[in-house]
This record gives structure tokens, C-alpha cells and sequence, in this order.
């Protein structure tokens, strides 16, 4: 399997050395279609995870971690008040009540970050406040709640028992302890617990840098004028670019390249040098103008197919460039380059973060009308996912089958995936769905 890393590793030019082809693509049916699922495992077999680097942990958000986590210390690390209240024996106050309440003098006050200044004897009380540290003899807090809330003596209305109302030393975490382990994902959650421990850098793998290209003299970039009727406005590399930053990458979006073939070139090389992974999209179909499919076998060794699904056919994907930089090369109409993404590009992403699973992981729900699909290949429809009368998830198309139809992809935030041998789904029966959510 090819490897890579964030920089390349130089070696000594060997005289004559030969390209590494790709590994040996998945064989076609007798149809000439690869399957999705051959299509996607090739690719994720032809990358490595990338390096792991230490990073602060607010920059690790939403990263795998590379490495075990054990506490240093306890947590809490001393005993220490749930409540704002007063610390005492709980002995002394075992019989109070409302109409025996028990009468204390206060001898100091403890707060938070501060320790107290001598031990609690019995038959006295010291106002406390939420997380200070219990004071030596004090073993109970009697929350402001159950007391008049005296100064110099405190009338105590409620009976507390050993240990009520504080926090005991490791009751949480154990120094020592594994907290986290290899693989897990940190959220806002982990984050914080690392942070409690003292750490402040951890191992994780970083966001991919991948690079968003859309090829095709028609477009023109969002805000400027369309000058003639042929000219339509570049959607594919902002929505491509929001779906990679969704899946975790960091993004560098460069926009509409022309069909000129030097241009493309001249733009894919330039951008080598800072990409973990490119995304094209446009110009890997069968037509004259296809100049991706053209001129990537010149910077690299590449592999274009006819894939069994809809939309989505036509896919590309190649090792690009002396370090071999991945680069997945889609078709240019909105919504085939959407799910194409989905069904590849987002895998891949999340491999190379070693985010598992890679892909999407299909859930069944109950269709609210008759869908009508063609044998031979899946089809991904957009669908709309909500809950039934009874708390089921169900679903309903959004739109037609066109590719080209973004308005119905835009409200849609699921897809629907039918197999290659349905035909025909009634109303009131269970298909797959992707639900486009960033946490599928």
C-alpha cells in the first residue's frame, strides 16, 4: 500500500527507477460496472492513516487519539463541599429539625481555593462554600437551605448523615486510572476530562488537508456577473468544501479551473504541496472534454471507472505527484458529485484521520410512498427522514432522480439506498438510508 505523510521524505534519486502502479483494481462485471462497495474498499486500500502529531487539545476537537490517557492525579483531588453550606460533625446534628433545631457557633469560613485554618472541633460549624476543601474533623455539609444562615452561631433545621453533601477524594477518577483509551474520538466531553487531569497537549492524527477543485470553463464563481447564457455559477467546490470541513478536514478551496489542460495541470501540481488529498470534480465522463480524465495519467498513476450506482457512474482516483498524494476525481453535475463524496471521499477522509467507521452506516426506515427504482445498479435517491405517528422513522423522496436536481439535495438529509436488484418499493416498506447528519 502506497504511504504518506504530511512531509516527504527525501531518498537518493535511483537511475531509471520505475512508477509504482496502483494496486490491482477490483474486476469489473460483465456489464463493465465495478461495485460500490469494490470501488470504495479500493480506495481505502490505497491510503494509510495519517502520522500522529501532538497538538493542544482544543485543537485536537472532534480528532482520534493516538495514545492511551492515564489520571496523574485524582478526581477531585481532595474532599471538598457539594454545596454552599456550613461543614460539621454530623453527629451534632443528627436529631435536628424544624421544631428542634440545633444551635452551633460558626468558627471560620472556607472557600473555594482556599484551605481552612485549623481543625473543625465538635459542637461547632464553619460556613463553607461549593467545591472548598472540607475542613480536618468536618465530615457532613448542611446545605444554607436547612439553616438560618448565621454569622456568628447557626440555627440548623435539617439531619444530615456521614459524608452527605460531600465529594470525596477519586470519587470520580483514581490517579492512575485509564481514562481514555487509543482510537476513541475526543468531543467537548474528553476534552474537558483531559484538561481536569493537567494535560494539555494529547497524541491525535490531524485533519487532512484536502484541496477542492472544480474543472469546467462554464462556471464562474459566486458574485460576479454570468455573461453569457452558457454560463452557470460554481455550487460544486463550495458544497464539496462544506462536506469535507463536515468530515473533519481542513480545507483549501480553490474553485473553477478551466478545460485547459496546462491549466489544470499547472493548478493540481501547485497544489501538491500542501494536500493530504485533492477532490476534482467535473471532466471523468466519456466526453471530448473531459480533461481530468485526460491529463491526471501524466502527474501520476491513475484509475477511472464506471461504477454501479446512480448517480455517481463515472469516478476517478489516482496517486498523484512524487509523494503520491490521493486524489479522488468526481463527476461535475451537483448532486452525482455529492453522493459521490458520500459514498467515497467522506471514507477516506475519515480513514485518513482513523475516524472509524469510515462509512455511513445505513439504518432502516419505513418509506411513506411507492418508489420505483432501476435493476442493475444502486440507486441513491434523497430522501427526507422524519418520525411517524407512532415514533418510528420514516421516509419520503425529496424530488426526482436527476443529477443535476439541487434544490431536492439541498432539503433532503438523507439517502436512500436501493439495491441494485429493486425494482419496485410499496408504500409501508423498510429501505436502507443514509442519514446525512455529521454524526453518521
Amino acid at each position: 500500500m502506497p504511504m504518506f505523510g504530511r512531509k516527504r521524505v527525501l531518498e537518493p534519486e535511483l537511475a531509471h527507477a520505475e512508477v509504482q502502479p496502483l494496486p490491482q483494481p477490483p474486476q469489473a462485471r460483465p456489464n463493465g460496472l465495478r461495485s460500490m462497495a469494490d470501488h470504495r474498499d479500493y480506495l481505502l486500500s490505497c491510503i494509510e492513516e495519517l502520522p500522529p502529531f501532538r497538538q493542544q487539545i482544543m485543537d485536537a476537537l472532534d480528532l482520534s487519539l493516538c495514545e492511551d490517557i492515564f489520571a496523574g492525579i485524582s478526581l477531585p483531588g481532595f474532599d471538598n463541599s457539594a454545596m454552599d453550606g456550613y461543614a460539621v460533625h454530623w453527629e451534632d446534628v443528627a436529631g435536628a429539625s424544624t421544631e428542634h433545631p440545633v444551635r452551633l457557633p460558626v468558627v471560620g469560613e472556607v472557600a473555594a481555593g482556599q484551605s481552612a485554618t485549623h481543625r473543625l472541633s465538635p459542637g461547632t460549624a464553619m460556613k463553607i462554600m461549593t467545591g472548598a476543601p472540607m475542613p480536618d474533623g468536618a465530615n457532613s455539609v448542611v446545605p444554607y437551605e436547612g439553616t438560618d444562615r448565621g454569622a456568628s452561631d447557626v440555627a440548623v433545621y435539617v439531619s444530615v448523615v456521614s459524608g452527605q453533601h460531600v465529594r470525596r477524594r477519586g470519587e470520580d477518577v483514581e490517579q492512575g486510572q485509564q481514562v481514555l483509551s487509543s482510537g476513541d474520538l475526543l468531543g467537548a466531553r474528553s476534552i474537558g476530562l483531559v484538561a481536569a487531569i493537567g494535560l494539555d497537549t494529547v497524541l491525535v492524527r490531524p485533519r487532512p488537508r484536502v484541496v477542492v477543485v472544480s474543472t469546467g470553463s462554464e462556471l464562474v464563481e459566486p458574485g460576479l456577473q454570468l455573461n453569457s447564457a452558457d454560463q452557470i455559477y460554481d455550487s460544486n467546490s463550495y458544497m464539496l468544501a462544506a462536506a469535507a470541513k463536515s468530515a473533519g478536514a481542513q480545507v483549501f478551496r480553490i474553485g473553477a479551473v478551466t478545460d485547459d489542460p496546462e491549466e489544470v495541470k499547472q493548478i493540481i501540481s501547485d497544489q501538491l504541496v500542501r494536500a493530504d488529498l485533492i477532490l476534482t470534480s467535473g471532466g471523468v465522463s466519456q466526453g471530448d472534454y473531459d480533461v481530468v480524465k485526460a491529463v491526471m495519467p501524466e502527474l501520476g498513476v491513475t484509475d477511472f471507472a464506471q461504477v454501479a450506482m446512480q448517480p455517481g457512474k463515472p469516478q476517478g482516483f489516482g496517486l498523484i505527484g512524487d509523494d503520491r498524494t490521493p486524489m479522488i476525481m468526481l463527476p461535475g453535475n451537483p448532486v452525482s458529485a455529492f453522493v459521490s463524496f458520500e459514498a467515497f471521499a467522506r471514507p477516506v477522509i475519515r480513514k485518513l484521520m482513523g475516524t472509524t467507521p469510515y462509512s455511513r452506516t445505513a439504518m432502516r426506515c419505513t418509506t411513506t410512498q411507492e418508489i420505483r427504482s432501476f435493476p442493475g445498479r444502486i440507486q441513491m435517491a434523497r430522501g427526507i427522514v422524519s418520525f411517524g405517528d407512532t415514533g418510528t422513522r420514516q421516509v419520503e423522496l425529496a424530488g426526482g432522480h436527476g443529477s443535476h436536481l439541487l434544490g431536492d439535495l439541498a432539503r433532503a438529509n438523507a439517502l436512500l439506498v436501493l439495491g441494485e436488484d429493486t425494482e419496485f418499493v410499496a408504500a409501508g416498506d423498510e429501505v436502507d438510508v443514509w442519514l446525512l447528519g455529521d454524526e453518521q
